[in-house]
């Protein structure tokens, strides 16, 4: 006796809200001195002063930087705080 052919299906949900790979990207622009950028990161991002220095250098010469990651939640309340302030940002 053969037994039948079971299907399993798995349903698997995605918690893309507390996933890690959520990135806060800083844009360059030519307005915004490296100082602003750094107070930003430091006030918003809670970096240390060295890191937003690290961070608004690497910023200036690349282009952009991802200056935090984390959950979507936490990073689209510092994206919006930090374009208050003047500067591009997105999430990635």
């Amino acid at each position: 006796m053969q037994l039948p052919e079971i299907e399993i299906e798995e349903v698997v949900e995605l918690d893309l809200d507390n996933a890690l790979e959520n990135k806060l990207i800083v844009h360059n622009d030519s307005v915004n001195t490296f100082d602003w950028v750094a107070d930003a990161l430091v006030d918003i991002c809670k970096h240390t002063q060295e890191q937003a220095e690290q961070c608004s250098y690497i910023i200036h010469h690349k282009g952009k930087y991802a200056v935090k990651h984390g959950p979507l939640s936490r990073l689209r309340t510092m994206r919006n705080a930090i374009v208050e302030r003047g500067i591009n940002a997105t999430i990635e």
